[in-house]
């Protein structure tokens, strides 16, 4: 039997419909709601992190050079004459006392040949004249003799001695001038070519110098540093140029040969001048290095690197990590809860591709090294890999 709807029933099931599309519509306002937040809700920019180190920092100066020999002998002829012989090979090693050259002895064998025979006759006067002053004092004794002729023996005696000691002089004089004759090396090193020819009239004006010597088997390195290096230095209360024996390093130099490679001995600064050059505003610095290979050449320049100061357990962060404004360098820190803080540093001296951090951050903290351009303080970020500085910049184009 079909039944009917009352009045009653229409407005009751109206009121459902009516319940129903309200509820219908208020679900979707939420979830459009929650959407468009979720839309609208910036994400979290990804960035790279990395910790403050921890470490040993070594601070060098770079400088331009010159290396010279330890030593560097000039080869004189002493005295004049024809060279008759060269006894060495141009541009080889020498020892000391090496004979080296030979200049004409004729002259001064002569000489020492005529002074000799002068000495022979002088001493025989001398003989002469003691005996005499011996057979002379006995009669004088005996007033045999006047006092006269005891004074004139005595004097001839005294004469005849000094005539003995003169001509002793120079004889010692004369073999002197013909050992100058044999030129010898006075040190052991690698000699020139001779600055003189065989046969050349030597030891005259403008023709001494036979040939030069030079020791480098240890060679100096001589720099220039500036004040403020000097000032620097004081600071750290290091003398340069002086040992001290509480430092646990010395201040050594390496220095770059002509092919860009690092020579594998390292030298240590012995000496600085005490004073600073007005015209320069420098002061002078050596060096003294090992070359057993003669791998350097004196005359040489060469880049110099000298180990200024060691900074122990300093903070360091990488330098692509700072950003520079007018107010300063800072960093951005991501905090225990992920957000960024913009923190202001002191900073210290560059080394390679890090820098020192006197003041504002503490090591092991948490810096953003890459991806910090879309950062602000306190927003929240995300570690990953940033993107590099090239795509953030065609991302902005």
């Amino acid at each position: 039997m079909k039944r009917f709807l009352t009045k009653k029933d229409l407005k009751l099931k109206k009121r459902q419909t009516i319940y129903t599309v309200i509820g219908i519509a208020v679900i979707l306002a939420v979830y459009w709601f929650v959407t468009r937040e979720k839309e609208t809700e910036p994400e979290a920019p990804i960035v790279s992190v990395t910790p403050a180190q921890q470490q040993d920092v070594e601070i060098y100066g770079e400088y331009v050079g010159r290396i010279r020999a330890q030593q560097f002998v000039e080869v004189r002829a002493r005295v004049e004459g024809f060279l008759e012989q060269m006894l060495f090979a141009e541009g080889t090693y020498v020892k000391r006392n090496q004979v080296l050259f030979v200049i004409n002895q004729d002259q001064y064998r002569a000489k020492v040949d005529k002074v000799s025979a002068q000495l022979k006759k002088d001493e025989a006067q001398a003989r002469k004249a003691e005996r005499d002053l011996e057979r002379i004092r006995p009669l004088y004794e005996q007033n045999a003799a006047s006092q006269l002729d005891l004074d004139n023996a005595i004097a001839a005696y005294e004469t005849a001695v000094a005539s003995v000691g003169m001509s002793q002089a120079d004889l010692d004089q004369a073999e002197q001038e013909l050992g100058y004759t044999i030129v010898r090396s006075p040190i052991s090193g690698q000699i020139s070519e001779r600055h003189v020819d065989l046969g050349t009239l030597v030891g005259t004006s403008g023709k001494s110098l036979l040939a030069t010597i030079v020791k480098s088997d240890t060679v100096l390195i001589d720099f220039s540093m500036t004040a403020l290096d000097y000032l620097k230095s004081k600071e750290r209360n290091i003398i340069i140029g002086q040992k001290d024996s509480t430092r646990s390093w010395q201040p050594t130099v390496t220095i770059t040969l002509p092919d860009n490679s690092v020579y594998p001995y390292k030298g240590l600064v012995d000496f600085a001048e005490p004073q600073v050059d007005p015209k320069t505003g420098t002061f002078s610095v050596r060096a003294e290095m090992n070359n057993p290979e003669h791998v350097l050449l004196p005359g040489q320049f060469t880049k110099v690197k000298l180990l200024l100061d060691v900074r122990e357990n300093a903070t360091v962060i990488p330098q692509k990590a700072l950003i520079i404004e007018k107010g300063g360098a800072y960093i951005f820190v991501m905090r225990k809860d992920s957000t960024a803080e913009k923190r202001f540093i002191e900073l210290g001296p560059e080394f390679g591709n890090n820098v020192v951090v006197e003041r504002g951050l503490i090591p092991g903290e948490i810096i953003v090294d890459e991806g910090y351009h879309k950062l602000t303080p306190g927003i929240k970020m995300r570690v990953g890999e940033a993107p590099k500085e090239e795509e953030n910049k065609k991302e902005e184009e």
